[in-house]
C-alpha cells in the first residue's frame, strides 16, 4: 500500500527532491505545506508527516501531528536549544525519526566514525571538515553536529573540546580538542571528512553527496520504518539497524 505523506517544507530543495522520488519509493504526497503558508487544522489522510521545512515551522506541525497521533521524520535543522527541547517532548505521545543526514551512507559514516573513535582511542587527533552549498545557512551542519556528538560521546569529552576553525596565534593544538572547519561555496549539495591523525599515519573517513535523492530516499524510507510504532525518539541507525547493543 503507498504511503500517503504530509511534506512540510514542500517547494525547498529537499522538498523537491521528495516530491520527485516519493512514486519510485511507493509514497503518495497526500497533502503539502511550505513556509508562510497556514497549518490546516488537521493532517488528512497522511500516515506520517515529513518535515523538511525551516526551523520556526517543525515544532508547530510536529505538535499537530501529535494532536493526530501521527509519526514524524524530521530533517530540517538549526533549532535552537529550547526548540529541541520541546520537540522532544512530543517523543512521549508520538514516534519521531530525528536525524542531521538521512543518507544511508553518511549514516553508514556515523557508524564507522563512532568505532575508529573508540578503536583509536584519544592518540589520534581529530578534525572534521564540511562541505555545503552557498546557500546554507546553518553551520555547522546537522551532519557534522551528529559526528561530533558521536566522536565526543566515545572519548567522553566535554562540549568545550569543540574547537570551530582557528585564527591567530592559537597555541599548540590540545590533545583533546576536536577541530570543525565549515566551507561554503557553489552548489556542493554535502560533503563531510573525519580525520583522525596519528604518528606516522592519518585516517580519513570521506562521504560525498552529488545528488539531494539520496537523502529523499532515506527520509521516506525512516517513513514507512517509523509507522507502526511505538512513541519515542530514533535516528536513522535505528532505521538501519545500526544501533549499538548498549545504546
Amino acid at each position: 500500500m503507498s504511503l500517503r505523506i504530509f511534506l512540510n517544507g514542500s517547494l525547498g530543495r529537499m522538498g523537491a527532491a521528495i516530491r520527485s522520488v516519493a512514486a519510485d519509493c511507493d509514497c503518495t504526497i497526500a497533502a503539502a505545506v511550505d513556509a508562510g503558508d497556514d497549518l490546516p487544522h488537521d493532517l488528512g489522510q497522511a500516515d506520517v508527516v515529513v518535515d523538511f521545512s525551516v526551523h520556526t515551522a517543525t515544532l508547530p506541525i510536529v505538535r499537530l501531528a501529535a494532536t493526530a497521533g501521527i509519526p514524524c521524520v524530521i530533517g530540517t535543522t538549526g533549532h535552537s536549544a529550547d526548540a529541541i527541547a520541546a520537540i522532544r517532548e512530543f517523543r512521549r505521545s508520538i514516534p519521531l525519526v530525528w536525524a542531521g543526514n538521512y543518507s544511508v551512507g553518511v549514516n553508514v559514516l556515523l557508524h564507522l566514525t563512532e568505532t575508529a573513535a573508540q578503536v583509536l582511542g584519544p592518540a589520534f587527533e581529530t578534525e572534521l571538515l564540511e562541505l555545503h552549498h552557498r546557500h546554507k545557512v546553518d553551520a555547522p551542519s546537522g551532519t557534522a553536529i551528529n559526528l561530533l556528538d558521536a566522536i565526543g560521546a566515545v572519548r567522553d569529552l566535554p562540549a568545550e573540546a569543540i574547537r570551530h576553525g582557528r585564527h591567530g596565534t592559537t597555541g599548540a593544538r590540545a590533545g583533546e580538542e576536536i577541530g570543525v572547519h565549515a566551507v561554503r561555496g557553489g552548489d556542493v549539495v554535502g560533503e563531510h571528512t573525519v580525520f583522525f591523525f596519528g604518528s606516522g599515519e592519518r585516517l580519513e573517513l570521506t562521504h560525498k553527496a552529488s545528488d539531494r535523492a539520496i537523502f529523499a530516499r532515506g527520509a521516506l524510507r525512516a517513513a514507512r520504518w517509523v509507522c507502526g510504532r511505538e512513541p519515542g525518539l530514533f535516528d536513522m541507525r535505528d532505521v538501519l539497524g545500526l544501533r549499538r547493543p548498549q545504546e
